[in-house]
């Protein structure tokens, strides 16, 4: 956990005289009820692209050296 995320919440229990468990759990449920409340995004179909063409020549996916060379020397395309 987050240093000073532990360091915060542990505040908060010595001021409102409780535990860092029960501040943990309270946290835990809140967040989890948001969760379960939240509405479901519907699925979203993303289209495929059926272009041709391809790498050009010479290019390597396999190789991320090369293309970032290539990108920084080509600019964009």
């Amino acid at each position: 956990m987050d240093d000073e995320l532990l360091r915060r919440a542990k505040a908060i229990a010595a001021q409102r005289d409780t535990t860092l468990t029960a501040i943990l759990e309270h946290a835990l449920r809140d967040w989890l009820d948001r969760q379960r409340r939240a509405p479901r995004r519907p699925r979203v179909d993303l289209p495929v692209s059926r272009a041709g063409g391809g790498l050009l020549p010479g290019v390597s996916l396999d190789d991320s050296a090369d293309l970032l060379d290539r990108m920084e020397r080509d600019g964009p395309a």
